[in-house]
This record gives C-alpha cells, sequence and structure tokens, in this order.
C-alpha cells in the first residue's frame, strides 16, 4: 500500500512537471525551426507619447531620453515620471528635453502607480500609441516607430524584444544569467510567436493603443506589474504580440546587491503569478474555447530555467533511489526523460541563439549558478518578497 501511494505521489508530480518541461522543449524547437512569421505594420505611424516611469535615475535618465528623443517625430511626447524621487531625475530628465511629471505618496509606491499616473496627465491631450519603457533601456534601432505600427495594425499590445546583457568583464556567473535571460525573452516568445501564440509583456518596450492602457488597472503594487498586464489584457480579448523586429536592451547590475534584488522581484514574482494566474487562465481558456488563452497559461507555466532543471533534477535524484530501492522503474524512467528534454532544448537554444553570449564550457558549469539560486526559492516559501523594489543601479 505504501508502495502504491508513493508510486501515486511520483506520477502526479512528475504529470506536472512534465507541462512545462514539454512546453519549453516546443517553444525552443519552434524558435529553431518553425516558419518566420512576419508582424504586419500599419502603413502609417501613428502618434505616440512615450511613458517613462523612473525613480531615482538622475545617473543615467538623461542618455535615456535623448536616445527616446532621437526616434520621436513631429507631434510625438516623451513623459518622464519621477517617482518618489530625491535625487535630480526630474531636473535632467527635462533638461534632455521630456515633460516630466513629479509624483509623491508615502504607502502607494511601485511603477504600477507610476504608470497610472502618468497614464492620467496624458489624458488631457491622449497619443493613439502609448510605448512604455524604463528608465534603464536602451532603444535599438526604430524600436519605438515599428512597435507602434504593429500595435496600430493589430489592434493589440506588442511587445519587443528586451534583452539584458552582462557588463564587460564579469564572470560567468553573469554570462549564464543572460543566457537565461535570452531563453526567456526571445527563444521562448520567438517560439510561440511563429505558432500563432501570444507572449508575457515583459516590463519595457510595451505598446498599447490609447484604448487599451486607459483602461487598465495599472495602480497596484503588484511585484511584477508587467505580467499581471498582459494576464488581465488576454482575459480581456487582446493577447500580447510579440515583435521581435524591434528592440530594447538593458544591462544588469554589476554589484551582487543590485543583482539579487532584481533577481529575487523577477522569480518571485514569476512564482506568484503561476499561483494566482495559471490555474484561472487555464479554466476561462476551457469555457471559452480560447486557444490564446491557453497558451499563455501554458507560457506562464513555465518556471525560471534554473528552477526548472533544479525541479527536474532532484525529481530524478529521487526516483531513481525508489526505483533501485523498490523497483519503481517507469516513474524513474520517466524522470529522465524529462532531464533529457530539458538537457535538449537548453542546448538548441545555445547553439542557434546563445554562441555568442555564452562558450559551451561557461554553459556546463550552470550547475553552480543553479546552486546559489537554492536560497531564493526557500524564501519564496517562507518570506517571499510581495513588494516592488526597485534594484540598485551601477551608478549610485
Amino acid at each position: 500500500m505504501l508502495v502504491l501511494l508513493l508510486q501515486t505521489i511520483q506520477w502526479l508530480f512528475l504529470t506536472l512537471l512534465a507541462v512545462p518541461v514539454l512546453v519549453l522543449l516546443v517553444q525552443v524547437v519552434a524558435a529553431c525551426w518553425a516558419a518566420a512569421r512576419v508582424v504586419v505594420l500599419s502603413e502609417q505611424r501613428p502618434r505616440i507619447a512615450i511613458l517613462v516611469p523612473a525613480h531615482n535615475e538622475a545617473g543615467g535618465i538623461g542618455e535615456v531620453v535623448a536616445g527616446i528623443r532621437a526616434q520621436l517625430e513631429t507631434g510625438d511626447r516623451v513623459l518622464v515620471v519621477a517617482d518618489n524621487c530625491s535625487d535630480e531625475t526630474a531636473r535632467i530628465a527635462r533638461e534632455a528635453g521630456a515633460e516630466v511629471t513629479e509624483r509623491r505618496h508615502e504607502t502607494l509606491r511601485g511603477k504600477g502607480y507610476a504608470l497610472d499616473h502618468g497614464i492620467g496627465q496624458l489624458a488631457a491631450d491622449p497619443p493613439e500609441v502609448v510605448i512604455i519603457v524604463d528608465a534603464d533601456c536602451y532603444l535599438g534601432p526604430q524600436a519605438l516607430a515599428t512597435v507602434a505600427r504593429a500595435c496600430m495594425q493589430n489592434n493589440r499590445p506588442v511587445q519587443a524584444l528586451y534583452l539584458m546583457h552582462a557588463p564587460e568583464g564579469t564572470g560567468p556567473m553573469r554570462k549564464i544569467a543572460e543566457f537565461a535571460w535570452l531563453v526567456k525573452n526571445l527563444v521562448r516568445p520567438l517560439g510561440f510567436q511563429k505558432l500563432g501564440q501570444p507572449c508575457q509583456l515583459m516590463g519595457t518596450g510595451m505598446a498599447f493603443t490609447w484604448q487599451q492602457i486607459s483602461q487598465a488597472n495599472l495602480a497596484t503594487g503588484h511585484i511584477v506589474e508587467d505580467m499581471k498586464l498582459g494576464v488581465d489584457l488576454a482575459e480581456a480579448g487582446q493577447p500580447p504580440l510579440f515583435c521581435p523586429e524591434a528592440m530594447v536592451y538593458s544591462f544588469f547590475p554589476s554589484s551582487d546587491s543590485g543583482v539579487s534584488t532584481q533577481r529575487t522581484r523577477w522569480e518571485h514574482g514569476h512564482l506568484s503569478v503561476i499561483q494566482s494566474y495559471v490555474p484561472r487562465l487555464m479554466v476561462g481558456a476551457i469555457r471559452r474555447g480560447n486557444a490564446a488563452l491557453a497558451a499563455l497559461a501554458l507560457d506562464l507555466s513555465v518556471p525560471p530555467l534554473a528552477l526548472l532543471v533544479m525541479l527536474a533534477t532532484v525529481s530524478c535524484m529521487i526516483s531513481v533511489v525508489a526505483w533501485l530501492a523498490l523497483d519503481l522503474m517507469w516513474p524513474a524512467l520517466a524522470s529522465i526523460v524529462l532531464v533529457m528534454c530539458i538537457g535538449v532544448a537548453i542546448l538548441l537554444a545555445w547553439s542557434a541563439f546563445g554562441r555568442k553570449v555564452i562558450s559551451l564550457g561557461e554553459l556546463l558549469s550552470a550547475f553552480a549558478y543553479v546552486a546559489r539560486k537554492i536560497p531564493l526559492y526557500f524564501k519564496f516559501l517562507f518570506n517571499r518578497q510581495v513588494a516592488w523594489v526597485r534594484s540598485k543601479r551601477d551608478t549610485e
């Protein structure tokens, strides 16, 4: 009886684990080999407003605003929301040529509240398309025009390709983090885009029609407000569209404290979204017969790559021990297959997209990177981060 119970638990866990593993594999294979799907752009460029939420960004806001203004046309605007700033962010942004609105509140803090305030300021003269760009992000060529035209043509929120780069001279752990980011923000959404499926919103490089963004519930302190916004829009029948032809990029902080804060916010937020929204989206998809909702639920079900590797490895080890001790062969073989699927997906992603980011030797040292993140996941279980916290910049 005990053996049967153990086997049932094993199969239940392996079934749940198989979902994100197979989603990852399908996305990577599609990104590598599926036919390209071009995002259709409107013939005319709409009038746009760039909304830049900023909290104590004096060290870099001038360069960011200059990069944005270089891509603006007559009638466009760039609005910086200096949110609870205690430095010279507002002054520097004005001197760089941006419109600036300052917001202060003792308790309602976070990017969502800053965005809501900015939309309120734009409402007096609303643009056709609003594009959100973080205050530490830079633009690729024609990024603003591309996402704006895609948004106008398709009447859907549009997400540009958002990459994070490791600073020059950093060690292999930062390169592994850059590769993991590449898989999450390029390979996986590209695979689903080629299959005609939506993507998650990534927080920056996001374009919305005025009607979409003005009606959205932005004033929240959600730890990953971008993921929540993408879910809300998908449930409203407007799932985000991935546009890899446009790019925004930023850099990981050089300091360990900055990286730790950033990683905790992203990963705890992602796990909270899995817990809160994946079941709801899947139920909604079944009730409505909505493939886009189901695809978004499956995409969100894939946890951070390091955690997925960790779960599959631990499951495999336990299953092999159970095989040797209790002759439970089939769960062990299934767990080995799942580990192999993850390995194949990672190697395919590296071969097609990651060679310039990290060498194969550095990639094979990733187990140390995974091990270093174990405390982060235990913290999620016992002391998870629930409030939005800005990462420390290298300029501070």
